[in-house]
């Protein structure tokens, strides 16, 4: 009740009224976030697993080639020394993230057609693209927490795993909305969009830690709203500390950022939506 009201005092009615939707259609996004997932390992041989075991073959890749076979180490700096071990925590995450976005950004126009003849929401159909790449991701990023177990010991800062991977989500969700109506509109920002989530990684302490970017430039790195959770993740899984203030602050930010121009965007396009698809 208190979200809503700060919602609405901000201004942002077109947005609770998108989450009123997914909100009171819940169990029918259930259904298709089952249904997506499903879809996703149609046809392979191993089935349910397959969706879970392309991001783990990926990161047990990364682990294998730089600490076992080369045993590379990072700089100064680092939470941890080991190459591999270090780019994992980062990684993983930032797979979520470009599935979960880009399946998001094309979840309209995939169901362009079903929304023509059904007077669905549209942002049902969002939701279900993000959630299920949550429903994948999710379990991985628990996964690693306990593999990293002989880093953090079990303690307590382990907690903190939820309410990134929670804000991660309304990331994913809120961008991957604002990415879908705008791809609607000009079906260029998919190819802006990928292109961007491709060399993101490079703007995002994952294959480095942010002590070895030029300090006049950092600011950059602050420009990707994954950089704050990386870091996050990096503190509480490497060395087992509850993440600083300004992880908390800068991803708060990019929520209130992100929310505002959806809202002002899904305002504008709610007319013509449909028909752009």
């Amino acid at each position: 009740m208190f979200s809503g009201t700060l919602i609405s005092f901000l201004g942002m009615t077109v947005l609770l009224s998108e989450i009123r939707a997914v909100w009171n259609a819940r169990s029918l996004v259930w259904v298709l976030t089952q249904r997506e997932v499903a879809a996703r390992h149609a046809g392979t041989a191993v089935g349910l697993l397959w969706p879970y075991l392309q991001p783990l073959l990926t990161v047990a890749a990364y682990y294998l080639v730089f600490d076992v076979v080369f045993s590379m180490r990072t700089g100064t700096g680092a939470s941890s020394h080991a190459v591999g071990t270090f780019l994992v925590v980062g990684a993983l995450p930032w797979m979520a993230f470009c599935d979960a976005v880009s399946r998001g950004m094309t979840s309209l126009i995939e169901a362009g057609p079903l929304l023509q003849k059904n007077p669905l929401p549209p942002v049902l159909f969002t939701a279900r693209a993000v959630l299920a790449s949550g429903v994948i991701f999710g379990p991985l990023l628990l996964l690693i927490a306990l593999a990293y177990t002989p880093l953090h010991h079990f303690n307590l800062a382990l907690l903190a795993m939820l309410p990134l991977l929670a804000l991660q989500l309304a990331v994913c969700l809120l961008l991957g909305y604002l990415l879908a109506i705008l791809a609607a509109a000009l079906r260029d920002t998919v190819q802006v969009v990928g292109f961007l989530l491709s060399v993101g990684i490079y703007l995002t302490p994952i294959l480095f830690p942010m002590s070895l970017f030029p300090e006049r430039w950092r600011w950059v790195l602050w420009l990707n709203p994954m950089t704050a959770l990386v870091q996050g993740y990096q503190e509480v899984l490497l060395q087992g500390a509850w993440p600083p203030a300004s992880v908390w602050v800068v991803t708060a930010v990019w929520l209130v950022v992100i929310a505002a121009v959806l809202n002002v965007v899904a305002a504008r396009s709610r007319d013509q939506l449909v028909d752009w698809l």
